[in-house]
C-alpha cells in the first residue's frame, strides 16, 4: 500500500462517534486535579487506617482513589510487610495458589505510530521490518507449542497491512495448529488466543470476538494527559489519547467479555500510573458492571532507536515495582496481574509472590523468533528489551520451588466463566476453586507431556500437596459432583487423554 494508501486508511480509523457516547458531560474519567488531590490528601497516612483498608481489601472489593493513594505513600518498612502479606491473602482467596503461563508471539512489526518509546516506530530506520505469513504464523506456533504452552497472545503494530482481517486469520491459523508433545506423544494444540492490538471502532472488534479470541488487551501506557502528547505525537493515530482511554470500553460493548489494561511504567510518576489505573477501573465498573480481566504493569526497558526508553525521569525502583504490585493486588482483587518477560528473573520471582497471577516465559519478541529460538536474538526485530528469555521448564520449574503450581488452564473461556459471571465468582472467591482443580489438570499435562526429570520430580511433589488440599477443603466436600469430576479427569489425563476441564 502506498502513501496515500496509508493516509486514506488512517482517516478513517477513528470514530469519534464511539469516544462521545462514554464522556460525561464532555470529559473523561482521568481527572488530573483529583488524582493529585487524593495523592496530597493521603501524603501522611494513618497506621489506623491503612490496617482498616487492609481489612477493606480481604473482603474482595474495589478501593476507592484516597485508600489507594493512601497505601501508595505508606513509608514504614514494618507496615509495608504487613501490606505484602494482606496482598499474597487477598491473591489466595481469590485465584488461590496458581500462576498462569502464556506466550506472546510477535506477527509483525510495521506500525504508522511514532511512540517515543518503542522500536516499532515508524521513524526507527533502525528496526527491520517484517510481516509474518500464515505458513510462518503456524511455524512460529508449533515452536511454541513445543515449549509446552496452551495459551497465546498475539501482538500487532498498527498498520493496514495487519487491519484486524489480517488479525483474523492469524488467530484462525494458530488454532489450526496440531503438535505432539516430545515426552508423550499425546497431541497437544493452542486452547486459547488473547490479543494485543491497537483501538479499534466497535464493528472490528466484533470480527476479533467471531474469531474466538479471549482477551482484547489495550495499554494506555501512560494516563498523564500532558505525558501521553508527549510521547506520542499529534499526527498519529496513537495521539488521540481519548481513542486509547476508551479502547476496550468500546471492546465490552462489542460483546468482547474479557477486556484487559496496562500502563508502561517509566513514563510518568509510577503513582500516578497506579491511580490511572484505578480511575480505569473504575469507570469500566460505572459503565458495564465488571473491571478488567487483566492489569500489565510492565517497566519501560531500553529499545533500538529509542533514546527515551534509555533515559527516563521517572524510572522505576525495583523497590517501588514492588510496591505497585502489592497495591494494584489490593486495590482491584478481582484482576489477573501479569508480570512480564522484561522483568529479569529476581524480581520476577519477589513479585510472584506479593500477589501476579500470570507471567509470560520463554519468551521472544523478535518477529519470527520463535522459529530461530536456538539462535542469535535478533534485537533489531524487537520492540524493546527482555529481562528474562529462561525456557518454560526453567521458570515452572523455579515457581513449583516457591510452592506455587503452574496452570495453562482455559477452561473459564470455554465454561461461560467470562464478563459479569467471572467477575461475580471472583468477587466471592468461587472462581479460584475451579482455578485450583483446572490448574492441576493442565500440571499434571505438563508434567507428563513435557517436563524436564528435575522438574517433574518437584512437580510430583506439588501435585500430591495440591490434591490433598482439594480432598479436604469443605466447599468440594460439600460439592462431591465437583471432587468425582475432578478424580476421573485427572486419572483419564494420567491414562493419556487432554484438554479436559472443569
Amino acid at each position: 500500500m502506498g502513501v496515500s494508501g496509508i493516509k486514506e486508511w488512517k482517516e478513517g480509523i477513528i470514530n469519534n462517534a464511539e469516544i462521545d457516547k462514554y464522556l460525561v458531560d464532555g470529559r473523561d474519567y482521568i481527572d488530573n486535579q483529583s488524582i493529585f488531590a487524593s495523592l496530597n490528601r493521603n501524603s501522611q497516612p494513618d497506621a489506623h487506617f491503612i490496617r482498616d483498608i487492609l481489612q477493606k481489601s480481604l473482603s474482595i472489593v474495589t478501593l476507592d482513589s484516597d485508600e489507594t493513594a493512601a497505601l501508595l505513600q505508606v513509608k514504614d518498612p514494618e507496615l509495608w510487610e504487613e501490606i505484602n502479606r494482606t496482598a499474597l491473602e487477598v491473591k489466595k482467596k481469590v485465584y488461590d495458589n496458581r500462576i498462569v503461563f502464556f506466550a506472546p508471539l510477535y506477527c509483525a512489526n510495521h506500525c504508522v505510530n511514532n511512540c517515543a518509546y518503542c522500536g516499532f516506530r515508524e521513524a526507527n530506520t533502525l528496526e527491520k521490518r517484517r510481516i509474518l505469513t500464515m505458513d510462518e504464523v503456524r511455524q512460529e506456533t508449533i515452536s511454541v507449542l513445543r515449549e509446552g504452552h496452551k495459551r497465546l497472545i498475539l501482538v500487532f503494530g498498527e498498520h493496514p497491512s495487519t487491519d484486524v482481517d489480517y488479525m483474523v486469520d492469524c488467530i484462525k491459523t494458530v488454532y489450526s495448529v496440531n503438535e505432539i508433545a516430545p515426552n508423550s506423544g499425546q497431541p497437544t494444540n493452542i486452547r486459547r488466543v488473547n490479543i494485543n492490538a491497537a483501538p479499534m471502532e466497535m464493528a472490528k472488534l466484533k470480527k476479533l470476538k467471531e474469531a474466538g479470541i479471549g482477551t482484547y488487551q489495550v495499554f494506555q501506557e501512560t494516563y498523564h494527559r500532558e505525558t501521553f502528547e508527549k510521547v506520542h505525537p499529534k499526527n498519529t493515530l496513537k495521539g488521540n489519547y481519548r481513542w486509547r482511554l476508551y479502547a476496550v470500553h468500546r471492546a465490552l460493548e462489542a460483546g468482547l467479555d474479557d477486556v484487559a489494561i496496562g500502563a508502561l511504567f517509566g513514563l510518568y510518576d509510577w503513582k500516578f500510573e497506579v491511580m490511572g489505573l484505578l480511575q480505569h477501573t473504575h469507570d469500566l465498573e460505572r459503565q458495564f458492571g465488571i473491571g478488567p480481566h487483566t492489569i500489565s504493569f510492565p517497566r519501560m526497558t531500553p529499545a533500538l532507536g529509542s533514546w527515551l526508553s534509555d533515559h527516563s525521569e521517572f524510572e522505576v525502583s525495583d523497590e517501588n515495582f514492588k510496591k505497585v504490585v502489592a497495591v494494584l493486588r489490593l486495590s482491584v482483587p478481582t484482576a489477573g496481574l501479569i508480570v512480564t518477560a522484561r522483568e529479569k528473573a529476581a524480581i520476577k520471582r519477589e513479585v510472584l509472590q506479593l500477589g501476579c497471577t500470570q507471567t509470560d516465559a520463554s519468551t521472544r519478541i523478535g518477529i519470527g523468533a520463535y522459529s530461530d529460538q536456538k539462535k542469535e536474538l535478533n534485537n533489531d526485530a524487537e520492540q524493546f528489551t527482555i529481562g528474562d528469555p529462561r525456557d518454560l521448564d526453567d521458570v515452572i520449574q523455579e515457581v513449583g520451588k516457591l510452592g506455587y503450581i503452574s496452570s495453562f488452564c482455559t477452561a473459564g473461556y470455554r465454561c461461560g466463566r467470562t464478563g459479569e459471571t467471572i467477575m461475580g465468582m471472583l468477587s466471592h472467591c468461587v472462581e479460584g476453586k475451579f482455578c485450583k482443580l483446572n490448574a492441576v489438570l493442565t500440571y499434571r499435562e505438563y508434567l507428563n507431556d513435557y517436563a524436564s526429570p528435575a522438574t517433574k520430580a518437584i512437580g510430583e511433589e506439588l501435585i500430591k500437596k495440591e490434591i490433598s488440599e482439594i480432598e479436604g477443603n469443605e466447599y468440594f466436600r460439600n460439592k462431591p459432583h465437583l471432587l468425582t469430576r475432578f478424580r476421573q479427569d485427572y486419572s483419564d489425563i494420567v491414562k493419556g487423554k487432554r484438554d479436559l476441564y472443569i
